[in-house]
């Protein structure tokens, strides 16, 4: 049986066995807004999708070639495949013990997987979902999220307080990654790599914006503080520009640092406790965070300084990351079992 074949006969199967069908999607009318602000006209919905119970779904990346969403089901140790037509599930094992926590997405289609059980990055090709691991040579690194660069090498962070690479061209299947100890230990999560190359990653414990350096064979990391102290920063996104937006889920901000000008900016959330967990900025450039304080997706416009804030149809959603592609804005709600996705005209 051919890849694509097989593919189809296990998502059939998987809707059969589990009703994760059509019928099992569901639709809340973002109208329906919290703390009086109105959602923006071209973002109406939120259409969620539900997979299978206790899989707790924590990270979200598109797929290249289809529009199938990949996510870490991390529970379950294993990937999972949506398919957002049929809601047909696919599920592929990484192996006992795993627990992934992110999952990025190649220019070649693979998935990359920052599996902290296994504390490996794993590499899964996207047809016959074959995969190779390549250790992480830092006991308990507490694998947390991973970016890839215009060059293909694989960044990726690790909250026990690690920086790693995978460079596939140099890399041979198995090969331990590349590290270097974190400035200020512990803390590393999110990270994002600009147009232009530069890696940066968000230290949670830490409290710092972390950039990297290059240098010959190796790599350096410097830290950049922003204006809140003990903020939180824990995820990191770049806009088109290269500016960095950060999630602060201590102080409920979202952080704006532009390294043309080596400046700050920060905003604080609606609502009366925010808790900013993930970061993610769209084809428009228009930043999207998730808040766990108010249960709420919340859109900033960086154009007029404003949020909208759109409630989410689940209580204790607890969205953990954000991806998209251009139109569409996605999450994994790991509280409730679900992927969600918010359609922008």
């Amino acid at each position: 049986m051919n890849p694509l074949n097989r593919r189809q006969a296990i998502v059939r199967g998987l809707a059969s066995a589990t009703g994760f069908g059509i019928l099992s999607r569901s639709t809340v009318d973002a109208r329906q807004s919290v703390d009086a602000t109105t959602p923006p006209e071209n973002c109406l919905t939120i259409e969620t999708f539900p997979v299978p119970d206790g899989e707790r779904p924590h990270d979200v990346a598109p797929a290249v070639f289809d529009q199938r969403i990949w996510y870490t089901a991390q529970r379950a140790e294993a990937l999972g495949l949506l398919d957002p037509e049929t809601g047909g599930i696919e599920t592929i094992p990484l192996g006992s013990g795993s627990a992934p926590h992110g999952v990025i997405v190649g220019m070649d289609g693979a998935a990359w997987v920052t599996d902290g059980g296994l504390n490996a990055m794993v590499r899964v090709e996207s047809e016959t979902y074959a995969q190779v691991r390549y250790p992480v040579p830092f006991a308990n690194a507490n694998l947390n999220t991973a970016a890839i660069d215009s060059d293909g090498v694989v960044w990726f962070t690790g909250q026990g307080g690690v920086i790693g690479r995978v460079d596939p061209g140099k890399h041979e299947p198995g090969d331990p990654a590349d590290v270097i100890d974190a400035p200020r230990g512990p803390g590393p999560y999110g990270i994002t790599v600009t147009p232009a190359g530069t890696v940066y990653f968000a230290s949670l414990a830490g409290n710092y914006l972390g950039r990297i350096e290059v240098d010959g064979d190796g790599f350096r990391a410097f830290e950049l503080n922003p204006p809140t102290p003990n903020q939180g920063t824990r995820r990191a996104w770049s806009d088109s520009q290269g500016v960095i937006w950060t999630s602060e889920w201590n102080a409920g901000q979202v952080g704006r640092y532009d390294p043309a000008t080596d400046s700050w900016q920060e905003w604080r959330l609606p609502g009366a406790s925010p808790q900013a967990y993930a970061v993610y900025v769209d084809d428009r450039d228009d930043v999207w965070l998730s808040d766990f304080g108010g249960n709420t997706l919340v859109r900033f416009d960086p154009d007029t300084d404003t949020f909208t804030a759109l409630p989410l149809p689940d209580p204790g959603s607890n969205i953990r990351q954000l991806h998209g592609r251009p139109g569409e804005v996605w999450g994994a709600a790991s509280g409730v079992d679900k992927l969600l996705v918010v359609r922008c005209e």
